[in-house]
């Protein structure tokens, strides 16, 4: 194998200088054209790796670390890369294989170390947790007497009853503010309810924009506590005749995921008719247990507390249906031409707790679009991509004016692609305080014409993302 062109090292090095930027899509973009001009150099694949790490574009960040060892077999880096994106989207016997040769050929490497035991312990767990699996498992709300329930002579905020109120979800959101938590009792309170509140809920919701009223609807908010307050600051808070959407992926990622979940979920309870939540990809067991969620709940409350949120998650609606114009839901299209929103509409959600690897819940939690026409595999190593002809076929078959979805960052905050009919919205601004992307969140009034407010992450505590993953995940992705 000969040495790469001079031209081809620029290009690499304007990469690095892209990724010492933390501009992933330049770097990307940069180390394609290196390999381009030279596709026999190893580190261009494995760069190109971690910068679609950073992306969380994992699948593709495989196919680099394969492409990196089938060029040298022996490169530790690339075996490194393929075991980091293999741990990410969960694949971890992949991983625990990748992470013992990397140990093996860099015995010193006290991290690859920690990764390999960390991943075997999880491996461990997951047989574990299968085992035990119930199929009718008693609620995690069995047994609570709630109405014999204490409240903790410390917790010193507003009481809450029977029925939510304004004064609480106020109370709340300067507690949050502050670094307080809930009394315990109003936790589980407030999760039993909502859960109760979205069971009845079809699997996807239903609804208009009447006149004197509006719908915001928000992307990805991943325990960006302060950045949600910014959101409520822009946009105003939701009430009767201001209507907001929550796309998913309220928790994991960001440290303030539980404060997230609890308000929107007063919310919810205060406004039931008028506040939404679609499920998103991480509102699933796995994700909550390897990106944080977990490890928060037990940290600021407890385990019961995950336990009766992730039956709550398991029984949110998919999708929301605006106007019969905008079909919104979290990741996006489907495997197959033939399905209709009235398929979505049958979709038993409780029939599985968890998406899986497979089938319509699945592809509606973790799709993504992409520029060239029909389906490919995804850039995640998890469900498909989805081109302009598919979302075109899609929007004509239901009558739609475009699908509304988000579960990818947006350095804008949003995107506008397939020809208009495909939105994405994220409201996630520098998103894991380290990407340098806006925020983003879309106003419908009864005219159902889009209105995007773009916004900048605000400051935060000094608490780093992930806090809570116990698996040091934090220092790897």
């Amino acid at each position: 194998m000969g040495s790469p062109p001079a031209e081809a090292v620029e290009l690499k090095n304007k990469g690095n200088d892209a990724f010492k930027k933390q501009d992933w899509p330049t770097a990307v973009d940069f180390y394609t054209k290196a390999i381009e001009t030279y596709d026999q150099e190893p580190s261009f694949y494995t760069n190109r790796a971690q910068a679609n790490i950073k992306l969380e574009a994992y699948g593709y960040a495989v196919a680099d670390a394969d492409k990196a060892i089938a060029l040298d077999p022996t490169n530790v880096k690339a075996y490194y890369r393929r075991a980091s994106a293999n741990t990410a989207i969960l694949h971890h016997k992949d991983a625990v294989r990748d992470w013992k040769l990397v140990v093996k050929n860099a015995p010193h490497d006290s991290t690859a170390k920690l990764r390999l035991e960390q991943c075997n312990k999880i491996v461990k767990r997951d047989a574990f947790l299968k085992a035990i699996e119930v199929e009718d498992a008693p609620s995690a709300a069995e047994g609570l007497d709630l109405d014999n329930m204490i409240v903790d002579p410390s917790y010193d905020g507003a009481k809450l009853g029977n029925e939510m109120t304004l004064e609480f979800v106020e109370d709340m959101i300067e507690r949050f503010k502050n670094g307080k938590k809930l009394a315990r009792k109003y936790v589980f309170q407030i999760i039993i309810t909502v859960m109760e509140l979205v069971k009845k809920e079809p699997t996807m919701v239903e609804v208009d924009v009447e006149q004197g009223q509006e719908i915001t609807v928000c992307g990805d908010t991943h325990g960006q506590y302060f950045d949600l307050m910014e959101i409520f600051r822009l946009a105003g808070k939701p009430s009767e005749k201001h209507m907001f959407l929550f796309n998913g992926d309220f928790v994991d990622r960001g440290s303030w995921s539980t404060e997230i979940a609890l308000l929107l979920y007063a919310y919810k309870w205060l406004y039931p008719s008028k506040f939404f939540l679609n499920r998103g990809n991480h509102e699933t067991d796995d994700m909550n247990r390897m990106y944080g969620f977990e490890g928060e709940c037990r940290a600021k409350y407890n385990e019961r507390v995950f336990k009766l949120f992730s039956e709550s998650f398991s029984a949110l609606p998919l999708a929301t249906l605006i106007g019969k114009k905008y079909f919104v839901l979290h990741g996006g299209l489907f495997s197959d031409d033939n399905i209709s929103l009235d398929d979505v509409r049958k979709l038993n959600r409780f029939k599985q707790r968890q998406p899986g690897q497979a089938g319509l819940m699945m592809e509606m939690l973790w799709t993504d679009p992409q520029t060239q026409p029909g389906r490919g595999p995804s850039k995640r190593g998890v469900g498909l991509q989805f081109g302009p002809d598919v979302t075109k076929r899609f929007c004509e078959k239901n009558n739609l004016e475009a699908i509304i979805r988000s579960h990818e960052v947006r350095m804008d905050g949003y995107e506008v692609e397939h020809d208009g009919k495909c939105i994405t919205v994220f409201s996630a601004p520098h998103y894991c305080d380290s990407t340098g992307n806006k925020g983003a969140f879309i106003k419908i009034g009864p005219e159902y014409k889009l209105n995007f407010t773009q916004f900048d992450a605000v400051p935060h505590p000094d608490i780093k993302p992930m806090a809570y993953a116990s698996n040091g995940l934090q220092g790897m992705i």
